[in-house]
């Protein structure tokens, strides 16, 4: 019988595929697994709340809109990410996210703590006329948000899909959703979720 050694498996492709996948899933399994069972991944922080039904309209629109290409929302726990962007991003601030927005992209400023940082109609201001408030930026305009109404009976569905989920939507909570889009532009929307960005933990702190 042929020992065992590195020269027959890396002679035998189908032995060494089996032993990489066999050493994959192992790791995935001891590094992956745990994290399903640590309140601190699963838990939502002290304070968070699940999105309101504007909220999470205007996460739609972020997502739409492919805000995520340029801005992250995940700040690293090194001194440089903190000074400049707050308290590190942690995991409990996105369990009701689907998917979460954490990523490294940034060739906009991180907005994981934008929440409460500047005035609805800074917001506003910068979405429709960015160098209007920040002469430097590249970013596009997105004038049209302010003239695109929503669609309130759309709501409901969105919150009923959230509470399959696992976000603790209330029946009264999706059945009041359509009131709370009334006369609302995708504009208000998407500030609406830039606003509450990161201030649970502010909260907390």
């Amino acid at each position: 019988m042929r020992n065992f050694t590195h020269d027959l498996i890396e002679r035998n492709v189908g032995l060494l595929l089996v032993l990489v996948i066999l050493t994959i899933s192992v790791g995935g399994l001891v590094e992956i697994v745990p994290l399903f069972f640590q309140k601190s991944t699963t838990e939502a922080v002290a304070g968070m709340k699940p999105y309101s039904a504007l909220q999470l309209t205007g996460r739609d629109i972020y997502l739409r809109e492919g805000c995520y290409g340029c801005h992250s929302q995940m700040i690293r726990p090194f001194r440089a990410e903190t000074e400049r962007y707050g308290h590190y991003s942690v995991a409990g601030e996105s369990v009701y996210d689907h998917p979460f927005q954490w990523g490294s992209k940034r060739t906009g400023p991180d907005l994981a703590r934008v929440g409460g940082r500047y005035s609805d109609t800074w917001h506003k201001d910068h979405l429709n006329d960015p160098r209007s408030v920040v002469p430097e930026s590249n970013m596009p305009s997105y004038s049209w948000l302010a003239k695109a109404k929503l669609d309130p009976a759309a709501v409901a569905p969105k919150l009923s899909a959230m509470k399959t989920l696992g976000v603790p939507y209330t029946d009264q909570q999706i059945a009041d959703a359509p009131a709370e889009l009334a006369d609302k532009t995708e504009l208000d929307a998407l500030v609406a979720y830039l606003q509450v960005l990161g201030t649970a933990i502010k909260n907390k702190n």
